[in-house]
């Protein structure tokens, strides 16, 4: 019987470094063969990704995001998922896995497997752009990488929500500040992490100081961007993977369309990044890490999570 795995079992088994280490050393691998589409209306998506990674295995993510969701009468979660996971040598399905649940650890172990690879060692003060069901995970995952954060910085479109953030992470650091202006926490930070629902820039490029590490999390479609064209200039700029991000997310699909970069302006992936082939120069150094996602990085994940839980209830 193929087994399945719920949320509950999922984080019977999830760590940060398990999740992050799946990450790092799928890289390693063969480069995965990956395919996407897109549907949907009315402002919501519903995303098909699949992926192949020789020596590892192969699997099939469908998601729905539908952004209003937390603000019904009766709210429900943003995104809903499931998936499936096959052995790539006999095609055989492996194990299905609840896809949201593995969409929060992906998502946020990527950025924090590109801040271990990019962040300055010393970083201490985190900024949070964005106060969504992604703001929390996305903390502690940084966190994980970087224990030398002592102070954390939260901006969100609406202070409730950012003020639930803050006293849920008050125990965290030595000390959680929520701003109303974004701008005076931008220069203040060593790390900043942005993982909004705009389509329209929201992070003052200008304004961030040298030595910061950036990880850019929210947009997921080609007419969607978090950063403003400041943030393209004297800056270096990483991606998880090409062939999710450059073709298919505004941030770096729009500034390609009007000739403001061009496609050698990223110096690298994740591939790249672990295999030690490029990264950070110096401490002045601004790194981007633009996170676009993609279904080899929920096989990596799936069969990291698959195998710890078999392994856990045998």
């Amino acid at each position: 019987m193929v087994p399945s795995l719920n949320a509950d079992d999922i984080r019977s088994v999830a760590t940060w470094p398990l999740v992050i280490n799946a990450i790092r050393e799928g890289h390693k691998l063969p480069k995965a063969e990956v395919g996407d589409s897109f549907v949907g209306g009315a402002g919501n998506t519903m995303l098909v990704r699949s992926a192949w990674i020789d020596g590892l295995a192969a699997g099939v993510k469908a998601a729905t995001v539908v952004p209003d969701n937390p603000n019904r009468a009766e709210p429900l979660p943003s995104i809903h998922a499931q998936v499936m996971l096959f052995n790539h040598k006999t095609g055989q399905l492996k194990a299905l896995l609840d896809g949201t649940e593995i969409t929060g650890w992906k998502t946020a172990g990527d950025s924090a497997l590109g801040c271990d690879l990019l962040a300055r060692h010393d970083a201490c003060t985190l900024l949070m752009v964005g106060a969504g069901a992604m703001a929390e995970p996305l903390i502690r995952a940084h966190l994980s990488v970087r224990p030398s954060l002592k102070k954390l910085l939260i901006w969100n479109r609406t202070q409730a929500r950012a003020d639930d953030l803050a006293a849920r992470m008050k125990d965290t650091f030595e000390d959680v500040l929520v701003f109303e202006n974004l701008s005076e926490a931008v220069p203040e930070a060593d790390i900043i992490c942005c993982a909004t629902m705009t389509t329209e820039p929201v992070l003052p490029g200008a304004l961030v100081a040298p030595g910061t590490h950036v990880d850019l999390v929210g947009a997921y479609k080609a007419d969607m961007r978090e950063a403003d064209d400041a943030l393209l200039s004297g800056t270096s700029w990483f991606v998880d993977s090409f062939d999710t991000t450059l073709d298919h997310i505004g941030e770096l699909k729009i500034p390609l369309a009007e000739g403001t970069i061009t496609r050698d302006f990223v110096r690298g992936d994740l591939y790249d990044l672990v295999a030690g082939t490029n990264g950070r120069e110096n401490d002045d150094e601004i790194t981007v890490f633009k996170n676009g996602g993609g279904a080899h990085l929920d096989v990596m994940v799936s069969h990291a999570i698959a195998a710890a839980f078999d392994r856990q209830n045998k």
